[in-house]
């Protein structure tokens, strides 16, 4: 909480009243306005930059109750009973609403009575979104005589404020092993964190830091090594926890926290799944094939969960069977938690790598892992698909946008637009799937070095854009950017083990970690409805099908050890360009904050 932020306190002070002290301990300086003339010059006099709320002064309720209402970061404006909190982009507003109100009173106090209210309603008819928290137990109300402060004061008292802080510092919706075996003593270190002046993003990065030293343990291939590394991949789970925690605790939310917390889980795993490569490889085991195809599998049932929502995130449509079992499943308790357990969520996939590790060796942790993702995945795209054809979707042209800038199509699929225009293609992620297979299996059937895989690529290349000739919006079109995922990464894959010499599997395990980043980041600008990254960016790093027809050339061309240093060239570009793009956006004003509190990952 800024210590910029005044707070005007309207009426008549009320004896007795910790108001003023509450908002004082929230960070508010506090003034006294008897009037809405006086309420309207105090306003004038804040400075345009700072946060701004205008309380009753007869509230009465439960200081996070304050909090939550007057100073959550993610918001413009938001109000409780009795109280109006903005920040400087709604600051115009406010002072309009607020001279109408002197104006409309001609000077009188009683026209302090409800003026929170009034402001409110004001802003809202004014076009400014006014978030109203939900508030639950906590209590938030302006008795109209002492009676009802007598009651109110009593039912804050037979709350505990701070018990509710800590139970709203769990997320509403995780997988059982975060909700049973983590965030029942991680609040608490969020707690402690929050009384010490952390911050959820010096929490992030000590969770990423201590998930890079676990991958360091594992590199080690020593038995010591691979106990360590479990216990400190855990460890790095629970400030993974705490740092969300630690944010809803205190309302630390910030854009740059957002963008740390959404990319900072996938550097973490993936860089887990190096360091057992390399533990292993000092074993005499070579598992980087499996390592990165636990990364490629990772990734696609993101792309998956990611595209299906865009396309259903404000589509409208009639109920299909499948929900409907789904809901009917959910009212069984122990239904819900198997559900969520069997996707594998982040927190049962951690735990699990974790304890293989300790236990076992890499190769038999990533034979795991990979059969757990893939019946994960499973599970999860035959459901969507099941609800998506059992239902009448009509996608708006938001969703058609989303998933078009999803593909990562780059200038040889933009210039071949151009002749794909009037082509009718009834089923776009059919064209995908079958642009997608040709170029696997033209990469797997052929040998090192073969022009084979090229010719593969060339069709993939010419079906791209036939895929995007409509707008995204069909029942299954949500499938065509993870169909494109899986093409461009399992061609990488395959060609770098067909190519069978030390060290081309670690170039494409580098390669496939630099376009996946690219591919979260482009995710999390669209939740942020920031829209795609630029279109520089895109072109420089060649879209999916150049890079793919690319990456089958340079086999062709070069020698199996040549394409090895290829790769790990191309690995160092695309990473540059990508992450120095991507530190630019998301560290600037235009930064949209997004904060999963959705689906566990």
């Amino acid at each position: 909480m800024s210590s910029l932020s005044t707070a005007i306190l309207t009426g008549q002070p009320v004896p007795g009243s910790s108001l003023e002290g509450d908002l004082g301990s929230l960070g508010f300086d506090v003034r006294f306005a008897s009037d809405a003339g006086e309420a309207e010059a105090l306003l004038a006099a804040v400075p345009a930059d700072q946060r701004v709320a205008i309380v009753d002064a007869r509230f009465v309720g439960h200081p996070h109750a304050l909090r939550l209402g007057l100073t959550d970061p993610r918001f413009a404006a938001s109000a409780l009973p009795g109280a109006i909190s903005v920040q400087p982009e709604a600051r115009r507003a406010l002072t309009r609403a607020v001279a109408r109100e002197s104006s409309a009173s001609g000077g009188l106090a009683v026209a302090t009575e409800n003026l929170a209210e009034r402001l409110t309603a004001a802003l809202d008819a004014d076009g400014v979104a006014v978030h109203q928290p939900e508030l639950g137990t906590l209590v938030a109300a302006v008795p109209s005589d002492p009676q009802e402060r007598n009651e109110a004061r009593q039912a804050v008292f037979a709350v505990d404020d701070e018990a509710v802080r800590l139970r709203s510092a769990v997320k509403a919706r995780d997988g059982f092993f975060t909700t049973y075996c983590i965030s029942p003593y991680s609040r608490y270190i969020a707690r402690w964190c929050a009384r010490r002046g952390l911050t959820p993003n010096q929490v992030t990065t000590a969770s990423l830091l201590t998930a890079l030293i676990a991958a360091g343990c594992a590199a080690t291939g020593t038995r010591v090594g691979f106990v360590a590394a479990g216990l400190l991949l855990l460890f790095s789970f629970v400030l993974d926890c705490t740092d969300g925690q630690l944010a809803r605790y205190s309302l630390q939310y910030s854009t740059l926290g957002a963008w740390l917390d959404a990319t900072f889980d996938r550097a973490k795993e993936y860089a887990y799944y190096a360091g057992l490569a390399l533990g292993a490889a000092r074993g005499g085991d070579d598992v980087w094939a499996l390592a990165l195809g636990a990364m490629i599998l990772q990734t696609c049932r993101h792309v998956v969960d990611f595209s299906f929502n865009e396309a259903n995130h404000d589509a409208t449509a009639n109920t299909s069977p499948t929900a409907a079992l789904s809901d009917k499943l959910d009212s069984v308790g122990w239904t819900v938690w198997v559900r969520r357990m069997i996707v594998l969520p982040i927190g049962e996939r951690w735990a699990m790598i974790a304890v293989l590790t300790a236990l076992t060796t890499p190769r038999i942790t990533f034979y795991a892992l990979l059969i757990g993702c893939a019946f994960a995945a499973t599970y999860t795209t035959a459901g969507r698909v099941l609800r998506s054809l059992t239902r009448k979707a009509r996608r708006t042209d938001r969703a058609a946008t989303a998933l078009a800038d999803l593909t990562d199509s780059g200038p040889l699929a933009e210039f071949l637009t151009r002749f794909t225009r009037g082509v009718v293609s009834r089923g776009p992620a059919a064209v995908a799937f079958v642009a997608g297979a040709l170029v696997v299996l033209g990469a797997a059937l052929a040998p090192y070095g073969s022009w084979w895989p090229v010719l593969g690529a060339v069709i993939y290349v010419l079906l791209s854009p036939v895929a995007l000739a409509r707008p995204l919006k069909g029942a299954l079109d949500w499938l065509v950017p993870p169909f494109f995922r899986a093409a461009e990464y399992g061609t990488v894959l395959v060609l770098a083990a067909k190519a069978d010499v030390n060290g081309a599997l670690p170039a494409a395990f580098g390669l496939v970690a630099a376009v996946a980043y690219h591919h979260y980041d482009t995710v999390y600008r669209i939740r942020g409805n920031a829209g795609a990254p630029p279109h520089w960016l895109v072109r420089a790093i060649g879209g999916h099908e150049g890079r793919t027809l690319l990456v089958t050339v340079l086999a062709a061309l070069l020698t199996a050890t040549q394409f090895k240093v290829a790769l790990t060239v191309l690995a160092v570009a695309v990473a540059l360009l990508v992450l120095v793009e991507s530190i630019r956006f998301w560290v600037s004003s235009g930064a949209p904050a997004v904060h999963d509190e959705g689906e566990p990952a």
